[in-house]
């Protein structure tokens, strides 16, 4: 009885990651599209470089989320739940915009072609926000760490898809065939919606707008020390942003070609970033989140001094190597930490809108880092700036201390009780 009752655990854990590795390659299909695989459409075409710059930023809405989640937390729709039912209209919304993006024309009507795109990154960006809140309140807290990895793994797959393959596609066809086709394999994500299970404890919903837009953010902020978890989540992956911010320059100037630097940071790099989401998944689920964020966190940092004595050595092949195998598996492992943490802060009732503020959040790490890291590596030279990337893991790690007060109990209602005695287990 106790084999079968095992052997039924495991299936239900195996048929849940299946479905969020789907939804992960659903996720990761737009990005490229309204990026670089759009750009390159855009320059074979022969669009001038000042339009294609300005395209850039039909990505906004992807940064601007959280203004419209409340909605997707205070509406149910009238088919598959508040879940399951927006992931389908945010699909079918992606289906429409990519194929009408199929017969734009770049050259001629560029305005109507960013329209069209900003509505894909929109819809993008909605589906975004409801597959990361189903995810969280479809998996145990257990099991954060692991459906991460797993919705990693989907995302770097569909992002190659419709980044790479849409580009060697596009030498043997046409563009509109090759968005068509995109456009098409949303239909991965829209039949796993469909088939996908709802998650075990129902959540009451928002029961009016002033409950889906302001209760989310007093909720999150009513934690103690708020603002030092604000700044955590700023901080936990600076050290990394900032050591990869100008990698290619640096590889560049140490004399490795750009097919060198291509191969082994798409290829082995790509493949040193899944293994250790995987890994550090794993240990995550034996040693909880506290433990992982510390230990992730340190491993991360450490790991740029790779860069620093690659600087140092100079042009080295294997050092090459092992720098960016060190920098992206010591990174997975973080990410994975990182992700189940966010997952783990987030309310029940308000999981959408908390999950949006909080990728929004992370977002800022990109735009903190990457202002001054050009002026900083042209005036300390390599070797500083890679010690200064290092020590940048220590802010966060200080302000790691302040976990416990940060992580108040879960809600005791009815509704969400049964997930209180597996959150608690987590998070330590």
């Amino acid at each position: 009885m106790r084999f079968k009752q095992k052997a039924l655990q495991t299936l239900s854990l195996m048929r849940r990651m299946l479905v969020i590795l789907l939804l992960g390659f659903s996720s990761g299909i737009p990005l490229a599209l309204v990026g670089g695989t759009l750009q390159a459409w855009m320059a074979s075409v022969k669009v001038d470089l000042t339009v294609i710059g300005v395209f850039s930023l039909v990505g906004i809405p992807y940064t601007l989320k959280f203004l419209w989640a409340p909605l997707m937390d205070r509406y149910v729709p009238p088919f598959l739940g508040r879940r399951r039912g927006w992931m389908i209209i945010s699909q079918i919304a992606l289906v429409i915009t990519l194929a009408s993006m199929a017969f734009s024309n770049p050259l001629q009507a560029p305005g109507a072609l960013a329209i069209l795109a900003v509505l894909v990154a929109f819809s993008s960006a909605s589906q975004d926000i409801v597959i990361d809140a189903y995810k969280t309140e479809l998996l145990h807290p257990t099991e954060y760490g692991i459906g991460a990895a797993t919705a990693n793994l989907g995302y770097r797959i569909a992002v190659l898809f419709s980044g790479a393959f849409a580009l060697i596609l596009s030498d043997r066809m046409s563009w509109t065939t090759v968005y068509l086709l995109m456009a098409t394999s949303i239909g991965v994500g829209l039949i796993t919606s469909f088939f996908a299970p709802e998650p075990s404890v129902s959540i009451t919903t928002p029961r009016s707008m002033r409950e889906a837009i302001v209760d989310p953010f007093v909720d999150f902020f009513q934690r103690k020390k708020a603002g030092d978890l604000v700044a955590f989540i700023i901080l936990y992956k600076m050290d990394v942003v900032v050591a990869l911010a100008f990698m290619t320059p640096f590889m560049m100037e140490l004399g490795f070609t750009k097919t060198d630097i291509g191969l082994v940071t798409k290829g082995f790099g790509l493949a040193a970033t899944l293994i250790g989401t995987f890994v550090g998944g794993f240990w995550l689920s034996r040693i909880g989140i506290k433990r992982s964020l510390w230990l992730f966190g340190i491993l991360q940092g450490i790991s740029g001094v790779c860069f620093y004595l690659l600087a140092r050595i100079g042009y080295n092949y294997p050092m090459m190597v092992t720098t960016i195998a060190a920098e992206n598996f010591f990174s997975g492992m973080g990410n994975s930490a990182y992700a189940a943490f966010l997952m783990s802060l987030c309310n029940p009732k308000f999981t959408a809108t908390q999950f949006a503020l909080l990728t929004s959040l992370m977002a800022l790490t990109r735009i903190l880092a990457g202002a001054p890291t050009g002026w900083l590596a042209k005036s300390v030279g390599w070797e500083s700036y890679f010690l200064i990337s290092i020590l940048l893991m220590i802010p966060s790690l200080l302000l790691l201390t302040r976990y416990d007060a940060w992580m108040k109990p879960a809600p005791k209602d009815d509704e969400s009780a049964s997930k209180d005695a597996l959150l608690t287990s987590a998070l330590q």
